[in-house]
C-alpha cells in the first residue's frame, strides 16, 4: 500500500474561493430554496413551475424537447411529471404518429394554476435581479448558456 498523498489546504482555500462549478451550484440552491419558498403558497416549486412552464405552448410537446429544455434525462422528466399529473395539471398521452413516444399537455388546471403562478415568479424574478448589483443580469444569462 503506498502513502497517502497530503493535499495542502491551501488547494481546499482556493477550490473554495475560485470554483466556478461550487460558486453555480451554491447559487442554483440559494435561487431554487427562494422561489421554491415563494411559489409555496400555490403549491409548486421552482422545478414543478418551470416544467409547467415549458409545457405552456400551442402544440402538446414531446419528451425529448421538454427533457432537452430542462437539462434532465427522460427518467428524471417522467418522475417529475407523475406527481403533476396526478394533481390535473398535466395529460400525457401517447403521440398518434408513435405510439411508443409520450406527448404533455397542461391540462386547464394546469393553465389556471400557471397562471396564478406567474406573479409570483414575476415579482420574485425582479427582486432576485435587484440582488445582482453592479451587474448584469443579461450578460449573466448569457455567460451561464455558454456554460451550458
Amino acid at each position: 500500500m503506498s502513502k497517502s498523498a497530503v493535499l495542502p489546504f491551501e488547494t481546499t482555500l482556493l477550490v473554495r474561493d475560485t470554483c466556478l462549478c461550487l460558486h453555480v451550484q451554491r447559487a442554483a440552491r440559494a435561487l431554487a430554496r427562494r422561489f421554491d419558498e415563494a411559489l409555496r403558497p400555490v403549491g409548486l416549486t421552482n422545478g414543478q413551475f418551470s416544467l409547467l412552464m415549458s409545457l405552456n405552448r400551442p402544440n402538446p410537446a414531446s419528451m425529448g424537447s421538454v427533457a432537452s429544455l430542462l437539462a434532465m434525462d427522460r427518467t428524471t422528466l417522467t418522475a417529475a411529471l407523475k406527481p403533476l399529473e396526478r394533481r390535473g395539471l398535466v395529460a400525457v398521452t401517447a403521440d398518434p404518429k408513435d405510439r411508443r413516444s409520450r406527448l404533455m399537455t397542461l391540462t386547464p388546471e394546469g393553465r389556471s394554476l400557471l397562471a396564478s403562478a406567474v406573479p409570483i415568479w414575476e415579482s420574485t424574478h425582479a427582486r432576485v435581479e435587484d440582488l445582482l448589483t453592479g451587474s448584469d443580469p443579461n450578460g449573466l444569462r448569457s455567460n451561464l448558456r455558454a456554460l451550458s
